[in-house]
Order: C-alpha cells, then structure tokens, then sequence
C-alpha cells in the first residue's frame, strides 16, 4: 500500500536543550536516568535531581549516558554519584524482587514477610511499593491472581476449576470483583462471546482497510491492516463464539464516523465503546484517551501517569493489545527519546496519524 508520510515533530519529555535545562533547574527526579548534565567550570557531570548548586547556563552541557560525559572528560559527582545505581534505582530492585515473590507463590507472602525480606518497616514498604507499582501489594497479588485465571480459562478450564488454580480458597472472593477485573463476568470471558451478536463491516480508508466491529454496548474493535480477510480472521479469534453479522444501517453509520475521523481527527469521535481487558490495560487505555490529539507521551511518562513508573514494559505491552485504534489512541505513544516504536497496525500509519493530527 502506498501511503504518503509526513515528517512529524515529536514533542516529548527532555528531548530538548531547554526541556533539559528547566528539569535540571528544577531538580527533576523524573529525567534521572534519561540524561546528565555537566559543568564545564568543575569538570563533573551530575544528574538532573543533584542538590549541588546550580550551575550557569553557559557553563552546562547535556548527555544521554554517563559514558558518553565520561568520554567527553568529565568525572562523576561526588554527591550525586551518576555513575552508581540511584537510589531509585535500588528501590525498584527492592520492588522487583518483592513482585517475584508474590508471582512465585500460590499464596501471596503477608506483608510483613514482604517488608523484612527488603529490609524495611511495613508502612516503608507498603507507601514504597505502591509509588512503585501503582497499586499495593495485596492489590498487586489479587491483579496476578487474575491474571492466572485468565490463562486457565483460556486453555478451557472451567471457571471453577480456574479459580482454585489460581490460589483462591473459595469462588466467593474472585466473583465478588471478577467483572472489575477481567472486564466482563467470567463465563463471558471463558465463552470467547458465546451468545453474543457482533456486528462488522470492513471499510477502506486512506490508511488502508478497516474492521469495525461492535456489541449490543458499544464499539469493540477497530482493526487496521492491508488485507481485509485478515482483520476478519482477527475478529473471529477474539470472539470465538460469537454470532458474527453484516452491519445495519444505523451500524453503517458509526463506521462512516470513524473513516471520517481517521481522515480529519479534528471532527472528533463521540462513540459508546465496549472496552475489555484487564485492569492494568483499562487503567492504560484510560490515561491514554486523555492525551489530547496533536501531543504525543513516552512509554515512561505514561507508566508514571497511571502511578506505576517501572511498568513501563507493561504499559508498552497493554498499548500492544489495545482493540481500538484511534478510539484508543496507542499511536500517540513514543519512546523516550520521541523516536516512532513498534506499532500494531505499523509504524508508517503511526506517522501519519500523528502528522494529520498536528495539522
């Protein structure tokens, strides 16, 4: 498919002189790690968050790496010590490790065992696990415990069986939250849409072919791609189960609206979606529907929008399993540094999305 390409500008955390410099005005603990300024009047480079006082502007020079401050002559400052592992750094390790512990038993460690194991107080380490990951530990352990639920149902166990394979005692505490977290009832997600009507229409568009698809709630997938069976195939192995129908009239409708939005993102998108995934992914795709259209965000800074600053693998991998392109807007995620990652319906139509939203 032949696609124009615009070069885009990708407006991202510290990929500027200026950004840089205003972080490191404000010690920034957040550019920590992504970059490092030196000062040419001491020969020492430091990190953005570093208590020494401040330098003149003319004076500071910035660098993606410590080896690369070490190569142009600088040393390590003494006080902030850039060269050794932060002390966020040391925590998320700590975090790290507590994560493997709860993932690895059946029954997750009280929290007491979980604070010595890191050798910290139990309120040091709750209030720090959950800066860390976004949720506390019993949250975190519930969230895992779900996600074991989801891989037993996926290989046909029954919900029951699913449930006492995960470690729960009893069905009572899963069923209790289990629509919260697995996005629908468990026998709607063991069913893979068994009883279920979904309507869908294949499109084209200027970036290509284009599923839709939608239930008796709201728009469930929009898929993008270059071979229209393909993206039928798709749809058909995310609901297994399902009666799978031609569109109406009134559905024709709302596909219009979405072409009509990949065209000229600035007429907007007012669509009832029926969004489903896990609670991780939910809390993604929440963040990323409140990036406005013209601005884009890095994997880092959305972990630390959703309050969990080392998942960035995982955000990264909830944008990869987002349903709903455009609706969900993955394609305005970027890598630190603001280059154009991997994106699920390719990162050519990525780059047009982001220009023609700029435009």
């Amino acid at each position: 498919m032949d696609m124009p390409v615009r070069k885009a500008e990708i407006a991202t955390p510290y990929a500027t002189d200026t950004a840089r410099w205003s972080a490191v005005r404000e010690r920034d603990s957040g550019a920590d790690d992504v970059f490092y300024y030196a000062v040419r009047t001491t020969g020492v480079y430091c990190r953005p968050s570093c208590a020494a006082r401040p330098a003149k502007r003319e004076n500071v020079s910035f660098y993606d790496s410590t080896a690369a401050a070490k190569r142009a002559g600088f040393r390590p400052c003494k006080r902030c010590k850039p060269d050794e592992a932060s002390l966020r750094q040391r925590q998320a390790e700590l975090i790290a490790q507590a994560c493997k512990a709860i993932e690895t038993e059946l029954e997750p460690p009280n929290l007491d065992a979980l604070a010595s194991a890191a050798g910290l107080s139990r309120f040091h380490f709750h209030r720090l696990f959950k800066r860390t990951t976004g949720l506390t530990p019993k949250a975190y352990a519930n969230a895992h415990r779900t996600q074991r639920v989801q891989s037993e149902l996926a290989k046909g166990s029954s919900v029951t069986d699913a449930i006492y394979a995960a470690g729960y005692n009893s069905n009572s505490p899963f069923y209790a939250k289990s629509t919260q977290s697995l996005g629908m009832r468990p026998t709607e997600y063991r069913s893979s849409g068994r009883g279920q009507a979904i309507r869908f229409a294949v499109a084209e568009s200027s970036l290509g072919s284009l599923l839709v698809a939608a239930s008796d709630k709201g728009v469930c997938a929009i898929l993008l791609g270059d071979d229209p069976e393909a993206l039928v195939h798709d749809l058909q192995d995310r609901f297994r189960n399902a009666e799978l129908i031609g569109g109406d009239r009134e559905f024709e409708k709302w596909v219009a609206k979405i072409v009509g939005f990949i065209e000229a993102p600035k007429v907007g998108l007012d669509l009832p979606l029926d969004v489903r995934g896990t609670a991780f992914q939910r809390r993604v795709w929440q963040a990323l529907r409140k990036v406005p259209a013209g601005k884009t965000v890095s994997y880092a800074e959305l972990a630390r929008k959703i309050g969990a600053p080392t998942a960035t693998r995982a955000v990264a991998q909830a944008c990869g399993a987002n349903p709903l392109a455009v609706a969900i807007p993955c394609h305005r995620v970027v890598r630190t540094d603001g280059a154009l990652s991997g994106y699920r319906w390719g990162v050519e139509r990525k780059r047009e999305l982001l220009a023609r939203e700029r435009e």
